[in-house]
């Protein structure tokens, strides 16, 4: 029987929280998603000015990131991205009704080596999404800090 980690309701607000003071730091208008191990949300939050299209597309990053434990630029970043034409999952993008995101802005939650949810972000370009979700792994990883919880920061993940 495997015993497992259960991101809730406290720590995605939290990490709500930590990425939208980033974006506020940047000038840019963030839509921020956190979803648990299934795919669905926890926390999902809009900017005053956001976009109308971002909760779609943040959960849509968060959804992919959780269930596919992979950050979701991995997918077609060159040259060996598997979404990428005459790779292996070219066309992914258009499973779960076109729910699969493949464009940066989702990143899995890594808790002692287990995906226990995803963290997506719409509003910034790449670099200022990924600066977001950062922030949100990093705000987890200090609220955790001394409690036998390891918290992997970074953008680039891959379980």
């Amino acid at each position: 029987m495997k015993q497992s980690i259960k991101l809730e309701l406290k720590e995605a607000r939290l990490m709500v929280a930590a990425a939208i003071a980033r974006a506020q730091e940047m000038g840019v208008l963030e839509t921020v998603c956190i979803v648990d191990d299934g795919g669905y949300p926890l926390a999902l939050e809009r900017m005053d000015g956001a976009r109308i299209t971002g909760p779609q597309i943040a959960w849509n990053k968060a959804f992919t990131a959780a269930g596919h434990k992979r950050s979701t630029h991995l997918f077609n970043t060159l040259p060996n991205g598997p979404a990428l034409p005459g790779n292996e999952a070219f066309g992914i993008q258009w499973s779960f009704d076109g729910k699969f995101a493949i464009f940066v802005g989702g990143y899995p939650i890594v808790v002692n080596g287990e995906v226990i949810g995803g963290v997506g972000l719409s509003g910034g370009n790449g670099e200022q999404d990924t600066a977001c979700g950062v922030a949100a792994l990093q705000a987890l990883q200090d609220a955790l800090a001394g409690a036998g919880f390891d918290v992997m920061v970074a953008a680039d993940i891959k379980k």
